[in-house]
C-alpha cells in the first residue's frame, strides 16, 4: 500500500469512527487496509463503540416514495456527490423513475427495461445521464407495498420536495380503523425513520448480524481484562440490549420514552389488534 493510500484509509477510518490517528494506523496495518475489518478491530479493542457515526454512508443521491390508492413504492438512486443530487436533470430523472417504479411494483429488472417519456429505455437514459453529468449514478434498490392485507403509511425526513428526501420509511399496518387509529400510522413511520430498526421483532433479526455483534461484544469484554465468567454474563446483557434496541416492537417509542412500540400498538387497537405487517427504511447511501 502506498503512503497516499495509507493516509487516505486512515483519514476515512478516523471520519467513520472518531478514533485517533495512531490507533487507526494500527488497525489499517493489521487488516491490510480493509476499512470494515479495521472498524471491527477497533471495536474489539474497546477503542471504538458501535454508533450512528460508524454507519458507512459513502454515497449520495435521493430516496423517493410514490403513493396511489393506498399502494406505495419506494426507490433509492445514488450519485457520487451531493452536488449531483441537487442537479435539476438528476432530480427530474429520479422523479420519472419513481413513477415507473410504482408501475413496475419495485422490480428493478422491469424498471430498467421500461420506456421513459422520451421513448428511450431507463437503462439507456441512465447511461446518457452519466455521460452528461460525468458522475457514476446507480439505481440501487426498490420495494412495493400493495394494500391487499393492510394499510400503508410513509414518512419523508426533511423532504426537499413532496416524496423526495434522504431518509424515507414505509410501514404496513393491520387492524387500522380509519375513524379511530388511522393517524398512528404516520407516527410509526416517523419512528422507523428515526430509530432504524433491523426487524419487527427480536427473533427476526438476521442471525449473522447477531452472531457478529456477540463476537465483537465478547472480544471487547475479554480485552478489557475481565474474567471469562463475568464476560459471559456481561455479554448476555449487552446482546439482549442490542436485540431490544434494534427490533421495532421492543424499541422505546420516540414520542414517549416510558413506552415501547408494542405498547403503542396495544393502546391504539380497537375492533382488531393493531399490528405491524412489514416496513422498510431507506437512508441514502447507508451500507454502501
Amino acid at each position: 500500500m502506498s503512503n497516499k493510500d495509507l493516509l487516505d484509509n486512515i483519514k476515512k477510518l478516523r471520519e467513520i469512527t472518531g478514533v485517533g490517528f495512531k490507533d487507526c494506523k494500527i488497525a489499517i496495518d493489521e487488516t491490510n487496509g480493509d476499512i470494515d475489518k479495521s472498524i471491527e478491530f477497533l471495536r474489539k479493542k474497546g477503542i471504538a463503540k458501535a454508533s450512528k457515526k460508524m454507519s458507512r454512508t459513502a454515497s449520495e443521491g435521493l430516496a423517493l416514495v410514490n403513493e396511489e390508492n393506498g399502494k406505495i413504492s419506494i426507490l433509492e438512486i445514488n450519485s457520487e456527490t451531493d452536488f449531483v443530487a441537487k442537479n435539476e436533470d438528476f432530480i427530474n430523472f429520479c422523479k420519472e423513475l419513481s413513477k415507473i417504479n410504482f408501475v413496475s411494483k419495485g422490480d428493478l429488472k422491469i424498471l430498467n427495461d421500461a420506456k421513459m417519456s422520451n421513448g428511450a429505455l431507463v437503462k439507456d437514459n441512465l447511461v446518457n445521464l452519466i455521460a452528461k453529468i460525468g458522475e457514476k449514478i446507480t439505481i440501487r434498490r426498490a420495494k412495493f407495498f400493495d394494500n391487499s392485507d393492510g394499510h400503508n403509511f410513509s414518512y419523508v425526513h426533511s423532504a426537499i420536495e413532496k416524496g423526495i428526501g434522504k431518509i424515507i420509511s414505509v410501514v404496513k399496518l393491520g387492524g387500522i380503523t380509519k375513524d379511530k387509529n388511522y393517524n398512528i400510522g404516520a407516527k410509526i413511520a416517523m419512528h422507523i425513520a428515526a430509530s432504524n430498526p433491523l426487524a419487527i421483532d427480536k427473533d427476526k433479526i438476521d442471525k449473522i448480524i447477531v452472531d457478529k455483534e456477540l463476537e465483537i461484544i465478547k472480544a471487547e469484554i475479554t480485552n478489557s481484562g475481565k474474567p471469562q465468567e463475568m464476560a459471559e454474563k456481561i455479554s448476555k446483557g449487552k446482546i439482549s440490549k442490542f436485540l431490544n434496541d434494534n427490533s421495532l416492537l421492543n424499541q422505546v417509542w420516540i414520542m414517549d420514552p416510558k413506552k415501547k412500540v408494542s405498547d403503542i400498538l396495544k393502546d391504539n387497537s380497537h375492533e382488531k389488534p393493531l399490528k405491524i405487517i412489514d416496513f422498510t427504511r431507506y437512508k441514502v447511501g447507508e451500507g454502501v
